[in-house]
């Protein structure tokens, strides 16, 4: 938990992104890799999937804080592109998509530390939303945005890692944090050789 604190604007930005970012990772804490392919409700969301899929979108994000991003194609290879990076492929593993989520964490955290969340910057296509050119944004409309995308999602594997075995998100996060037992949590136990274990 980001306890409450009197932090400037740009820190609890930060503290709020790597939150979410941080109960994403936790998820798959103590799954076995079958597990974290599992689709255990009625859509194509796993663990697995969700931590690649914003692997790839902290890539991006940090592209555009940092001014190196690319225009955005649109086309069919872009995406099935953007619509695989949902499930993990048959040579990944949810170990090496940890990994490289963890890397993609840090880059996109330090592009947020390097910003002016007043500094103006154009907003990508998203055509999912149904908006096909760039726009004029301030840089904190667009941390805003990514700290409502993390928490989508780690709203989404909260719920799948529930349905796999049982398990919180919030009591995982608090082992992780080596949190000792009360009357609320009672620390998780992974099995040996299980994901972040």
């Amino acid at each position: 938990m980001y306890a409450p604190a009197r932090d400037d604007e740009l820190t609890g930005l930060i503290n709020y992104a790597d939150q979410q970012l941080g109960a994403l990772r936790a998820a798959a804490f103590g799954l076995t890799e079958a597990q974290a392919r599992q689709t255990p409700c009625r859509s194509v969301l796993s663990i697995g999937g969700l931590i690649k899929h914003i692997e790839r979108g902290l890539r991006g994000a940090a592209a555009q804080l940092n001014g190196t991003a690319g225009e955005l194609v649109l086309d069919e290879a872009a995406l099935a592109e953007y619509m695989g990076s949902f499930a993990l492929t048959d040579d990944e593993t949810a170990a090496g998509i940890i990994e490289r989520f963890e890397a993609a964490r840090a880059e996109f955290l330090e592009a947020m530390r390097s910003s002016d969340p007043d500094g103006e910057a154009m907003a990508p296509p998203a055509p999912w939303a149904g908006v096909y050119e760039s726009r004029p944004m301030k840089n904190r409309y667009y941390m805003c945005h990514q700290v409502e995308e993390y928490a989508r999602h780690a709203g989404h594997a909260d719920i799948i890692r529930e349905q796999i075995d049982g398990m919180s998100v919030a009591a995982l996060e608090m082992t992780l944090a080596g949190a000792p037992a009360n009357q609320f949590f009672t620390p998780y136990t992974p099995a040996p050789g299980t994901l972040l274990a």
